[in-house]
């Protein structure tokens, strides 16, 4: 197979300059976009680096070992980090969550999670600081991003068979490492621990129900996303989604699920607790989500904004272009500055794509490449 290139001019350098408006705006936790949505939740990618190579993330074809990774410099500092992140809850962010890559391939992590702990919401609450990983490391580094402040951890997992889960994460890691660490996240109290389950059909979709009876009544929640169109470089195709109304169904072909609420406004996972006999939600037995991104787009009520890991900040994970706020850091622009030119791109938002996805075009015509979900983080 011939390897396949992607041009990294799309994803790194074609970043627009994040203006300084004219008119300061204010960081009043009352920023709101185009189409009424509020800031709120804030995803931070510290590395592009991974040592998985999954299909549908970061293909081996893609990621090998000649593809030239961004230079430490160009990556934000942790107080660049934490600087940009302190202007963007002053604009309303409540949640802050660390991807990558992987995560905990940052070194010294623990220092970046000490300082964003620290940050405090309009109304002087804590963050939601959390972290998603594949838990190849999790085992060993729980307990110290627990001390450093980190509240709670997503681990992804694609299946239990271990043949299944070495072939997608294609570098041959054993699942049981992974479980290990996600009872290491447990101990040491990094929690609600959530785990996340990739479905692509014709790979992994009969781990479903074994997955589902594994977690079932442990206090942690499962999560089954669709397969999703990121990026460039997964050779994606819409006959490998399961729709996640398939995948309630199959689960409640055994184990009987009843709806449940959604936890906030901006929630992006439906939620199915399993069911007692008299069909009530047994809470001690817990519950699923799925995460619907391709087949019920829930775009109205996104909230979230990326931060990529040398600071272009990203308005959706579907996006083909990124505003540059490192020129702003390591240039001359006062605090008051930082936080109106995120306000002014804020307030020009209007991304809304996957509630566009079939009427549109691949890459609307334009020609530019959708950003690489390891670069920003899913």
């Amino acid at each position: 197979m011939a390897e396949r290139v992607i041009p990294l001019i799309d994803q790194r350098v074609a970043a627009r300059a994040a203006a300084v408006p004219a008119q300061a705006i204010a960081a009043d936790g009352l920023l709101v976009d185009t189409l009424g949505r509020p800031l709120r939740d804030l995803r931070i990618s510290v590395t592009d680096r991974c040592n998985f190579r999954c299909s549908y993330c970061m293909p081996k074809e893609v990621f090998g070992k000649d593809y030239p990774y961004l230079p430490h410099t160009d990556l934000l500092t942790f107080e660049e980090i934490t600087r940009i992140a302190r202007q963007f809850v002053a604009h309303g962010v409540r949640k802050i969550r660390l991807t990558g890559g992987e995560p905990l391939l940052r070194k010294n992590i623990e220092i970046l999670i000490e300082q964003l702990s620290a940050l405090r919401t309009v109304d002087g609450a804590a963050l939601d600081l959390t972290l998603t990983t594949n838990g190849s490391l999790l085992e060993r580094k729980a307990r110290a991003l627990k001390a450093a402040g980190l509240q709670r951890v997503t681990v992804s997992l694609d299946g239990l068979d271990d043949s299944v889960f070495r072939s997608m994460n294609d570098v041959d890691f054993p699942v049981a490492e992974v479980l290990d660490g996600i009872a290491a996240a447990r101990e040491a109290g990094l929690g609600p621990i959530k785990v996340n389950m990739v479905v692509k059909r014709g790979t992994n979709e009969h781990e479903i129900l074994p997955m589902a009876r594994h977690f079932r009544g442990t206090g942690i929640v499962l999560r089954f996303i669709e397969y999703m169109d990121v990026g460039a470089t997964n050779g994606w195709r819409m006959n490998e989604v399961m729709p996640s109304a398939d995948v309630v169904k199959h689960i409640r072909s055994e184990l009987p699920l009843v709806q449940l609420e959604h936890s906030a406004r901006g929630e992006t996972a439906e939620r199915w607790g399993y069911a007692d006999a008299q069909g009530k939600h047994d809470a001690a037995a817990g519950e699923i989500g799925v995460i619907s991104s391709v087949t019920q787009a829930f775009c109205g009520d996104c909230n979230r904004a990326r931060l990529s890991t040398e600071g272009r900040l990203y308005l959706c994970l579907f996006a083909t272009q990124g505003h540059d706020l490192r020129s702003l850091v390591r240039g001359n622009a006062s605090d008051e500055q930082l936080a109106s030119a995120i306000g002014h791109v804020w307030q020009g938002r209007s991304d809304r794509y996957s509630q566009l996805r079939s009427s549109m075009a691949p890459d609307s015509g334009t020609g530019a490449r959708r950003v690489e979900m390891s670069y920003i983080g899913g």
